[in-house]
């Protein structure tokens, strides 16, 4: 997934952003007044939105109305599916699934048979 795509995302106010345009459309007053931010403000969020691919603007008059761009929204949903549901492998074997090197610097592992059972 592209970097530009999760920085977009899961910027709080873009956030915010995207959850209004799944209802429907917005020209960036009416988004400005819903979510409580300057136009200004909402203008430069809608352009880190724009570039990552993830709205599109429409020109209706002298307005132009800003929807979520669907395909793209499939896409990164695809992707979060697929490191989901990705089968965890066991950490197993004498150096539970680390390189040697990397299990001998490892000061944090402790190893399942000498953790302390939480009762």
């Amino acid at each position: 997934m592209d970097e530009k795509i999760l920085k977009a995302m899961f910027e709080p106010k873009r956030f915010l952003l995207l959850r209004l345009m799944a209802e429907r459309t917005y020209c960036v007053r009416a988004l400005a007044l819903k979510s409580y931010l300057s136009e200004p403000a909402v203008s430069q969020h809608l352009k880190v939105l724009r570039e990552a691919g993830l709205v599109y603007g429409v020109k209706k008059g002298y307005y132009t109305h800003y929807g979520l761009d669907t395909q793209a929204f499939n896409a990164v949903i695809e992707e979060l599916t697929e490191i989901r549901d990705t089968k965890r492998k066991p950490c197993d074997g004498p150096f539970y699934g680390c390189a040697e090197s990397e299990y001998l610097r490892c000061k944090s592992y402790v190893a399942p048979e000498n953790r302390e059972k939480n009762n």
